[in-house]
């Protein structure tokens, strides 16, 4: 036992543990390893304890060959990509972290190895066989293989984006394998035949639930994860096909419709936020999604998503994180005291060990204590709070341009921009208050303005729309609202007074708004509508309308609405479990002109999206309300979170 002594990887001295060749027990446990030399030797080690150190990475450990049980427990920079890792590597390995893991690993030593040599062959033989010179000179073999690795890392992908290092580590190494066997060496692997491959497919699904399970407490939230999956058929006539995605065979869908008549097509149906866990909980609400954002790789993008899969979704007493692809729920936190009504992403850049810095994603999420909860989810830790209001929480945003500085909109009638800093190497952080925006009602909905995201907010409330001059500044640390703003009614008139429970922007200067008369979303110009160069006061502004969209005419509120941007989309639920989906991407380069071309007759939805028949124990399920719609920046993927504890995920075709 070296637990406890401060030891750090230069005191593991390879001379000393080179001598040790019958050890078979090591505990280093609470010291301030951040990796393993490569030369340790300990040809019989069996038994490893890593726990509560700094370890960012666990490739040397395939030196021990033998090793049996290993745990790493509380070393906040390994995930779930290097629990795969050691399992791909230590042959011998039965317990990680003291879970079984043998059919896991088999799993990912086999099938997965498998799947992924078999799309790689693939990519050589189609893209870069040919290229090879029948008398190939060095340069140009280490030409190709470089022009290779890159290819396939960028083009092959596999299994949920919380594996993506992962798998770009595996493809690298089996493309290296796949070069050599190429120019005259032993391929070790051999794909298999294609119904075999169907059989890798399920197997591979059970095992992403497993280590989704695999998830630690976490802080004052429970990470346990028991969700019932509700999967409708693929769109076909015949009801009697479908069957359930897992092992709940008794679930069933089915829906009339055929897959030629939408455009977009139900992949999962998930009941993942039940109070308690329970399977009979149909009455949860959910309220709020978000993609989690693709870190930078150096000066680029991620090269192999396009588009983050990855969502959070937040209703009840708990946050979830959803792989949209598979439909695994990745990570769960519960807090029992709790009902969630937000979640918003940030990207901080925190320093590491020896003063090196580390993008993270961090999660907000808040709701009816009023308490701000800050998770490092890649950690499986909430590492923090921030007590913001005494009263509920309804929304939170995230500044795009200043990495810390978080809105959260109260039912105290206020909104607070926060700093909440950057956590260190041992999460210790200092949130501060910067500002308080008055409100006249309790807002509802937040967006900063694109254009100038430092200088204005807009707040849907419950008695109208609002903006806020929120430039920080020495003076003016509480502040009303500058301008409000008035709507078209219903009698042909305009209105200041009504409830806007659905805001956001479609692009940097057209508005998307409701709900000031029923049946209609409203498109308004920003530039257009607010002089920024008016004196500061509690003025009344008629907005310049571009369009009215043509909408459910329900008169429930809290639907809320939301927009692709890039696509130039837009979407809202209904009361009937609808999604009403708008492709406004020929109407806005004419509202980009000077004058702001108005659109005179309302614009139909592009299409509407119409709930499946879900069952549930031989009950179809009914009532169905869609309180937020939200789609990835690419609209690939589109989550729709409803009224009775049902997170539905789309996939565009």
């Amino acid at each position: 036992s070296l637990s406890k002594l401060q030891l750090k990887t230069g005191d593991l001295d390879p001379r000393l543990f080179s001598r040790l060749r019958h050890l078979q027990k090591l505990d280093l446990s609470d010291n301030l390893l951040d990796k393993f030399p490569n030369s340790l030797t300990l040809p019989d080690l069996r038994v490893l304890n890593c726990n509560n150190n700094k370890l960012e990475d666990v490739t040397a450990l395939k030196q021990f060959p033998l090793l049996e049980e290993l745990t790493y427990e509380n070393n906040v920079y390994l995930t779930l990509n290097d629990d795969y890792k050691v399992m791909f590597l230590l042959e011998n390995l039965r317990l990680l972290n003291g879970k079984d893991i043998t059919k896991l690993a088999k799993q990912v030593r086999r099938v997965h190895s498998r799947r992924l040599t078999s799309k790689v062959i693939a990519h050589w033989e189609k893209f870069f066989r040919g290229q090879v010179p029948e008398n190939h000179t060095a340069e140009q073999v280490r030409s190709i293989k470089k022009k290779f690795l890159n290819s396939v890392e960028t083009n092959i992908v596999d299994g949920p984006s919380s594996l993506t290092e992962f798998t770009r580590w595996r493809v690298k190494m089996i493309a290296e394998e796949v070069v050599a066997s190429s120019l005259g060496l032993d391929l070790n692997s051999d794909p298999e035949p294609d119904e075999t491959m169907d059989e890798s497919e399920e197997e591979s699904t059970e095992s992403s639930g497993e280590a989704a399970e695999d998830v630690q407490q976490v802080g004052d939230f429970s990470t346990d994860i028991n969700s019932v999956t509700l999967t409708p058929s693929k769109r076909k006539r015949n009801p009697s096909n479908s069957r359930s995605g897992n092992k709940r065979t008794k679930t069933q869908a089915n829906t009339e419709e055929e897959a030629e008549d939408v455009s977009a097509e139900p992949l999962h149906f998930l009941q993942c936020h039940s109070k308690g866990n329970s399977r009979e909980d149909f009455k949860t609400q959910l309220w709020s999604c978000v993609f989690e954002p693709l870190l930078d790789c150096g000066a680029r993008k991620d090269p192999i998503m396009s588009s983050s899969r990855t969502v959070a979704t937040c209703g009840g007493e708990s946050v979830c994180i959803i792989d949209c692809e598979t439909g695994t729920v990745l990570k769960k936190y519960k807090v029992a005291t709790e009902e969630f009504f937000s979640v918003a992403w940030t990207t901080l850049t925190m320093v590491i060990s020896d003063n090196r810095k580390k993008s993270h994603n961090i999660l907000a999420a808040a709701g009816r204590r009023g308490i701000v909860k800050l998770i490092h989810v890649a950690a499986d830790l909430c590492y923090g709070e921030i007590k913001a209001h005494k009263k509920p929480i309804a929304t939170l945003c995230f500044s795009p341009i200043q990495e810390t500085h978080l809105f959260t909109a109260s039912y105290d009638k206020r909104i607070v921009l926060w700093d909440i800093g950057i956590p260190d190497c041992d999460y210790n952080f200092k949130a501060s208050q910067l500002l308080v925006l008055e409100a006249v009602s309790i807002p509802l909905r937040l967006a900063l303005v694109p254009s100038c995201p430092d200088q204005y907010l807009l707040a849907g409330c419950e008695s109208g729309c609002f903006s806020w001059n929120i430039k920080l500044e020495k003076e003016l640390k509480s502040r009303p609202f500058e301008a409000i703003f008035q709507f078209p009614d219903k009698e042909g008139g305009m209105t200041t007074s009504h409830r806007v429970d659905g805001l956001a922007f479609l692009n940097d200067d057209v508005v998307v708004s409701k709900s000031s008369k029923p049946g209609c979303i409203n498109l308004w110009s920003w530039s257009q509508s607010f002089d920024g160069k008016g004196k500061r006061c509690q003025r009344t502004i008629a907005v310049v309308m571009l369009a009215e969209l043509e909408w459910s005419l329900t008169n429930l509120s809290y639907l809320t609405l939301s927009t692709c941007p890039e696509k130039e989309y837009v979407f809202c639920g209904d009361e009937n479990g609808g999604v009403w989906m708008y492709n406004l991407s020929s109407y806005t380069t004419a509202w980009g002109s000077a004058k702001g071309k108005h659109s005179d007759r309302r614009i139909p939805p592009t299409q509407i999206l119409k709930w499946p028949e879900l069952q549930e124990n031989g009950q179809q399920l009914n009532e169905i309300i869609v309180n937020n719609v939200v789609s990835d920046p690419a609209f690939t993927y589109l989550v729709v979170l409803t009224s009775v504890n049902i997170t539905a995920i789309w996939k565009k075709k």
